[in-house]
């Protein structure tokens, strides 16, 4: 995974957007205001937080030590730390990505997740 198709893979979900709240090589993908992906696009190795059922969180962990791991700076029981390029491949990649969307949307209000569906 690039650093360019993660980027376009963050912002093709609904009402996606891009922000850079800390400073301006961190970008924060956002969707209703709330943050689903936290990333230095230009870092090496490329890394991602990502929000993860605590459940799942663990097992990945468990799973791919060294690319999956506790969120830094972040809540560790709801984040990971994901390095998106190297050894995970790129469809698990899309998956923790989709998934932690996913997850933002389910806490956001209803009357938000209804205007996101309809968009």
């Amino acid at each position: 995974m690039t650093p360019v198709r993660l980027r376009a893979l963050c912002l093709s979900f609904g009402a996606a957007v891009e922000d850079f709240p800390f400073n301006p090589e961190t970008s924060v993908f956002k969707v209703g205001g709330k943050l689903f992906a936290l990333t230095n696009l230009d870092a090496r190795p490329l890394t991602a937080n990502l929000k993860c059922d605590p459940d799942d969180a663990v097992r990945l962990r468990a799973e791919y030590p060294g690319l999956i791991a506790p969120g830094r700076h972040m809540n560790k029981r709801h984040w990971n730390t994901v390095t998106v390029d190297g050894g995970l491949p790129d469809r698990l990649v899309r998956e923790l990505v989709e998934d932690s969307y996913d997850l933002v949307v389910a806490g956001l209000p209803r009357a938000e997740r209804l205007r996101l569906d309809r968009a």
